[in-house]
């Protein structure tokens, strides 16, 4: 075809949504509603919903689709203003606003053990910070750029 490329022929991505295992949806709901400042936009009988807060979606899948333990990477324009609005409405936060080269980032658990990483753009001149895995290790960043575990927790 004339005026055509292959970028034209290919499929655009228009979003995409997460989907987070929680044992009871209701809960789940209240506590992304009430504590992290999500709306919901629609509910499936007791099943699953979708949550949103800006431009960023989530569903909760009662019981279904996913995993415990889930983790999401999610980009905003301030940590620090999130993390003390979050302080205030009694969120879980796992590990508080660090700098790594990739991020200035916190963590944040929900009832189920999901845990979403909120971030924003790295901090030019800041050192780069620990490291919360998983299981809750800390981990440190060493003179030579290699990561090891600390013996704190």
């Amino acid at each position: 075809m004339i005026g055509s490329s292959r970028e034209d022929a290919r499929a655009r991505f228009e979003s995409s949504i997460p989907i987070l295992r929680v044992a009871n949806l209701a809960f789940s709901l209240a506590h992304y509603r009430s504590v992290l400042g999500f709306a919901m936009d629609w509910q499936s009988p007791a099943t699953i919903a979708s949550v949103s807060r800006d431009r960023c979606g989530l569903f909760l899948a009662q019981g279904d689709q996913g995993n415990p333990g889930t983790w999401v990477w999610i980009g905003v324009d301030d940590v620090t203003r999130l993390f003390e609005e979050y302080r205030a409405s009694g969120a879980k936060i796992r590990h508080p606003p660090t700098n790594y080269p990739w991020a200035y980032e916190m963590q944040v658990e929900d009832p189920d053990g999901n845990v979403i990483r909120f971030g924003a753009e790295a901090r030019e001149g800041e050192p780069t910070g620990p490291w919360r895995d998983m299981k809750g290790h800390l981990w440190v960043r060493t003179s030579e750029g290699s990561w090891t575990r600390s013996n704190e927790r």
